[in-house]
Parts: C-alpha cells; structure tokens; sequence
C-alpha cells in the first residue's frame, strides 16, 4: 500500500459515493479539509498520510469495508519527484440545476450532501469542494444554454461582478451576477435581460457559491 494508492482509492471512494473529498470528510464527522490535496504533503514534501482513525471512520460513513476500499487501489493522480502532479481532470458531485432548489442535496453551508448525486469529469481546477450543476432550460441565456455544465465553489470567496448560484431559504436556486452587497441585503443582476434582477435580505440567504467554470 504506497502514499499514492491510498489517497488515489480516497479520491475513488468520494466519486463512487457522489461526494467531494470535502463532503466525503464531512459524512465521517471529520474536518472538512481533512482529504484535501494541499494536506497530503508537507511543505517539505514529506508525504501525509491519513490517520487509520479517520479512514475507518470514512468506511463506516459510507457503508464500505477495507476489502471493498482496497479494490481502489491504483487509480488517481500520479506523483512526481515527492509531489503531486496536476490532474487534466477531476470527478465531481453533479445534479440538475432545477433539483438544487430541492430538499436534502445541500447542508447548511452549501456543501453536496445526502443522495441522489451523479458524477461528472471537469478540467482539475485545484478546489476539492467544487460540484457541478446542469442548467436546464433558457433563463440563462445568453451566458449559460440548456444543458450547459457550471462548477461552483462553495468555499470561494465572492465578489462584485462575480457569476454566483444564490439559493434562498425557501429553497429559489438563482444563477445571477453579484452587484452589491450589504449589511442587509445582497443585489443581483439576471444574466437574461428578460428576467428581473434581485434584491434579497441577507437573512433569507441560505448561501452564495462563486461559478468558477462552464462547460461553454
């Protein structure tokens, strides 16, 4: 069992269940950060390796046992002089735009959970807390047509005249441009010059997460 094959089958691990390395740590009542690829290697390049506390703790979150973990073995990234290389790809959580109003795909934060998650292949953009969703229909055109692929970041940092995905407490799933935010509200201006732009209460924010790529 080498550094590599064990992170490889965690990463194998987290696709199979639909989750991001992110969300995968979440589910074992780990810290979320606790699989990212910045964790894996010291500043040195000593290589990290994951605790065998929180790999059975991954196992019983997900209902795996180690022989089914160690059919795993051998996928992932490769590594070069100590260090890891860059992926061309990545695995991430995917669902329909019009289901992430639904209950049950997110918590809190904004983070993929439960089930009912696809995975789909998107160029390696360095953030293991990416998911993607599918955009269905025309009221975000002309930036974003139906069956277009866009990966947010619920832990990017926002900022004016950022493409954001806005969901609502009441559970509206909004794909707008940030214009101005406040102490009380946040300002949204519509990608489709049909559709109104927003102002929305902070309070009845349930999270924002920046779009950091689409499939255009």
């Amino acid at each position: 069992m080498s550094h590599t094959q064990i992170w490889s089958a965690i990463d194998a691990l987290a696709s199979r269940h639909a989750l991001s390395v992110s969300a995968l740590a979440k589910q074992a009542g780990l810290d979320a950060t606790a699989f990212n690829r910045s964790k894996r290697f010291a500043q040195d390049g000593r290589p990290r390796w994951p605790s065998t506390e929180s790999l059975f703790k991954v196992l019983d979150a997900t209902g795996e046992d180690f022989d089914s973990f160690a059919e795993l073995f051998g996928g992932g990234a490769l590594e070069t002089k100590g260090r890891p290389s860059r992926r061309i790809s990545d695995v991430v959580p995917v669902i329909g735009f019009a289901q992430a109003g639904d209950g049950g795909f997110f918590d809190d934060s904004g983070f993929p959970a439960g089930h009912g998650w696809d995975a789909i292949s998107v160029p390696d953009l360095g953030d293991d807390q990416c998911y993607a969703l599918e955009v269905s229909g025309d009221s975000m055109l002309p930036l974003y047509r139906d069956g277009d692929i866009i990966v947010v970041s619920p832990n990017g940092q926002v900022r004016r005249n950022d493409r954001v995905v806005v969901r609502t407490k009441s559970g509206e799933v909004l794909a707008k441009i940030l214009q101005r935010q406040t102490n009380s509200h946040v300002e949204l201006h519509s990608l489709n010059n049909e559709h109104p732009d927003r102002k929305i209460a902070r309070d009845d924010i349930e999270w924002i997460a920046r779009i950091v790529w689409a499939s255009q």
